[in-house]
């Protein structure tokens, strides 16, 4: 039995192939940024950077909205200082199917638009209320019925308060 010595390529080889695989997304959401960046070098504005390159709550909202949520509205947490994160999402719907809808819209267009995934979700079983975890965004997608009995917006009345329309 002859014991074979890896080459340098061979082992290069076998380094990549244990890697896990890049993502597509991650490769779109990085060539939008640059072209951006490049676009605004031209104009000389850093400011148009800001405007191109969507946020977290402009595409979460956008996919609430493309799936008819309603209510939609942001909490800003931040003053408070509760620590659970930075800013609440809220909207309702009227039925389960349009709660389930909503909910893979929002996380479809995040991996999407930016390449994030959501870190945890709740309530898709029974979809009357589904959370989605973004980190610093946490998203709830009620029915109507549930959104009007727990009132969410009543118990961090406190908060700054943003409304988004289509």
């Amino acid at each position: 039995m002859t014991i074979k010595k890896k080459t340098e390529d061979e082992k290069m080889s076998a380094a990549v192939a244990e890697q896990e695989p890049v993502k597509k997304v991650s490769k779109k959401v990085t060539a939008k940024k640059t072209a951006v960046k490049k676009t605004a070098a031209k104009k000389g504005t850093k400011d148009a950077v800001k405007e191109a390159i969507p946020t977290d709550m402009e595409v979460i909202t956008e996919a609430i909205l493309d799936k008819k949520g309603q209510n939609v509205i942001s909490l800003d947490l931040r003053k408070v200082g509760s620590g659970i994160c930075d800013f609440f999402v809220i909207c309702n719907a009227d039925s389960t199917t349009n709660v389930s809808a909503i909910a893979d819209n929002v996380e479809d267009k995040m991996i999407e638009r930016l390449g994030k995934k959501v870190l945890r979700s709740q309530g898709k079983e029974n979809r009357f209320w589904i959370i989605q975890d973004f980190g610093d965004i946490v998203v709830h997608i009620f029915q109507t019925e549930y959104r009007n009995f727990y009132r969410l917006e009543d118990l961090w009345s406190d908060c700054e308060k943003k409304t988004y329309e289509d």
